[in-house]
């Protein structure tokens, strides 16, 4: 007889199951097994909401297959991902397999290596009740909140709409950066630089205007600016102060759930579905030439910055060998982990450093290398030292004005060597001058004026949002946890409430108005400080600080209410009038929202049942000279058809720009900033420029 090893993702089944060897079997769940039901509730409201588990419809012939293979076993043990959603999954098989929770039949591992498997082995445990009971309170409020919002709201906009506690105040985040933007009025200023040299020397260099008399100053018109450059030309430019030192830039923290989504999208253009899938398949182990399935990275859902003694160790070795002694801290370098993190496991790491990236280049694919290449690089340099630089700061006046000019040199590469981090360019924001090198001066020396250069710029408003900027600010405010982040803006973006410009995401109609109902009848859901103090007492929850059936009974008693007060409430989105006449009845015609978006529905219903699409004319079929409308499809997806249908087939997915291709006549569609030829056969394509090349 063998011993069965229950994990979730089959993914890593290979990998486990050749450190283990022969005596052990590895059984796949494929996730959960248990969970609410689906058509209800499935909470007991008079027994302390109480869940009522089943097993999932999917998930029977996994669990039929689980029970007869542990009825063979001499032992079973549980290894489930280490975090909550992995001890409940332990717990709910236990209970399916009938085991004591109390025995000794839970193991966990942070990576899949042979070394961390053979350390779980000796070591195994009961399952952590406070754990289970963290996620179970977890899914109960959200089940809470999603059965019993959605249909409020489904009645008050149109129906099938959905509401979460996560879910719908991260949609609060994106609209009210929405209402910034447009509330945003525009200020206009000009910058003034002068470009200056020493006497009698060519090398030039470049001072910004910063102060006048003392106090930080900004030209703020035309006007204004003529004044300064006039009298800017009437003054010496007088070296006031230098100040030299050596400055230091400290290298990042290893990477974390939420900083590597950040990353990858940033300096690889991925987005947070194509970094997720990358990572499970780095964390559950590729194939590699010689050694088989291997897995290159620890657990990659993690707010932990923490990195064992025992791998600070493997890093300097390393680092010593490669770089040599100099990259090498005195100490190794600690990070903290913020305050709120669970710090359950490590930091996300290579596993084996001696598998460097370019060794596994070409054997897995392009994505898979480049998020192993980021994760490798940046766990390196966080266990290097700080790159120095020779900085030099000079003050320099003109009359009443005062400007600076800053230079820097690399003194010591540090961690810089491996890893350069990314700086977002902020619009409102004067680039300093920055030179490698500025010219040797002395206090009191006057420099020569060769030009100055200003023009007209306007701030801008806050930037959208993208994938990684909306989970740095929902990791910043405490709302979700690494696991959520993913699946919360992607649901948000399947349910139409947000909608793609470029990588930017940004509010739909329908977003704003499921935020604005959300926010009048649920406050307490959509505050932001509410939804991460109650992360907070999920935490509290897991260290068995706090009882779970009355973190939610305190919730529901302030819900409740609300929920009263919705539920009996006439705000309804009115509908819209229209000038389409009911070629049933004569009236005229009403904007509804429905499934699909807006319809033409007769007022008169449900005397006059009549209904119609709204015909958005886009273009000119080039088969009919008809009409090209927008349309809807019946899973919801917006697409472009002849009005002459079905006499004309013409059909497109991409819109109809209203222009003829300069090749071939057929229509142009436009995908993005690319713009190309309806016609199959037809080569044609160029590209928009976008606001910047504009």
């Amino acid at each position: 007889m063998s011993k069965l090893v229950v994990i979730e993702g089959i993914g890593k089944r290979e990998t486990i199951q050749k450190y283990l060897g022969d005596g052990y079997e590895v059984f796949a769940t494929k996730g959960h097994v248990r969970d609410l039901p689906v058509r209800s509730l499935g909470l007991d409201m008079e027994n302390h909401f109480e869940p009522k588990y089943e097993l999932m419809a999917d998930k029977k012939d996994i669990v039929a297959s689980l029970k007869a293979k542990a009825k063979k076993s001499e032992q079973i043990l549980l290894a489930t991902d280490p975090d909550r959603e992995g001890e409940a999954i332990s717990y709910h098989i236990a209970n399916i397999l009938e085991l004591d929770n109390k025995d000794n039949i839970r193991i966990e591992f942070n990576e899949i290596s042979k070394n961390a498997i053979t350390k779980a082995l000796e070591s195994p445990r009961a399952i952590d009740l406070n754990l289970v009971d963290a996620q179970q309170a977890r899914r109960v409020l959200d089940r809470l909140v999603g059965y019993k919002v959605s249909p409020i709201i489904s009645k008050m906009i149109k129906p099938k709409l959905s509401a979460g506690r996560v879910q719908s105040v991260t949609l609060k985040l994106v609209v009210d950066r929405e209402k910034e933007i447009r509330d945003f009025k525009p200020e206009e200023y000009w910058p003034v630089s002068a470009i200056l040299s020493k006497q009698n020397e060519s090398t030039q260099f470049s001072a910004s205007l910063q102060t006048k008399d003392g106090k930080k100053f900004k030209v703020l018109n035309e006007e204004q600016k003529n004044e300064v450059i006039n009298q800017l030309k009437q003054n010496d430019f007088v070296v006031k102060n230098i100040k030299k030192s050596v400055t230091k830039s400290n290298p990042p923290a290893p990477y974390i759930t939420s900083t590597m989504q950040q990353d990858a999208l940033n300096k690889l253009g991925m987005s947070l579905k194509q970094t997720s899938a990358a990572a499970q398949s780095l964390y559950e182990g590729v194939e590699i030439k010689g050694e088989g399935k291997t897995a290159l990275i620890t657990y990659i859902r993690t707010d932990s910055v923490r990195v064992s003694p025992q791998m600070q160790e493997v890093a300097k070795k390393f680092i010593q060998e490669k770089f040599g002694n100099d990259f090498v801290p005195e100490k190794p370098n600690i990070y903290k982990t913020k305050q709120s993190a669970q710090d359950a496991h490590e930091a996300i790491r290579p596993i084996h450093l001696e598998i460097t990236p370019e060794q596994v280049k070409g054997q897995i694919e392009p994505n898979l290398y480049k998020l192993y290449k980021l994760v490798y690089e940046r766990f390196l340099a966080s266990q290097m030292k700080p790159a120095t630089y020779n900085s030099v700061a000079i003050d320099i006046d003109c009359g009443e004005y005062g400007f600076k000019a800053t230079g820097r040199t690399p003194l010591f590469e540090g961690y810089t060597i491996v890893y350069q981090e990314y700086a977002p360019k902020d619009e409102n924001k004067e680039e300093e001058s920055e030179q490698k090198l500025l010219p040797k001066m002395d206090e009191g020396e006057v420099l020569k004026l060769n030009d100055l250069k200003t023009e007209q710029k306007f701030t801008k408003p806050p930037a959208r949002y993208t994938e990684a900027s909306l989970v740095k600010t929902m990791e910043e405010k405490g709302i979700g946890r690494p696991a959520t982040y993913v699946p919360t803006i992607t649901t948000l973006d399947k349910r139409a409430y947000t909608e793609k410009e470029g990588k930017q995401i940004k509010p739909t109609e329908l977003g704003f108005m499921v935020c604005e109902k959300l926010e009048k009848h649920f406050p307490d859901v959509m505050d932001i400080s509410f939804t991460a103090k109650m992360e907070d007492n999920l935490d509290e929850i897991a260290k068995g600080q706090e009882e779970w059936h009355k973190v939610i009974e305190d919730f529901y008693v302030d819900f409740k209410k609300e929920l009263e007060e919705a539920s009996g409430s006439k705000d309804k989105v009115p509908d819209e009038p229209s000038d389409v006449v009911c070629d049933k009845c004569g009236a005229k015609m009403v904007i509804r929202m429905g499934k699909y978006g807006k319809f033409l529905a007769c007022p008169n219903y449900p005397e006059c049942k009549n209904v119609k699409n709204i015909e958005v004319v886009v273009g000119v079929c080039p088969k009919c000279s008809k009409n090209i409308l927008e349309k809807t499809s019946h899973n919801g997806n917006k697409f472009y058809g002849c009005s002459g249908y079905p006499d004309c087939d013409f059909v497109a997915w991409d819109k109809p720009i209203g222009e003829k291709c300069p090749k071939c006549g057929d229509i142009l569609l436009q995908k993005g900033q690319r713009i190309y030829c309806h016609n199959q056969k037809c080569d044609f394509v160029k590209y928009e420029k976008t606001e910047k090349e504009l």
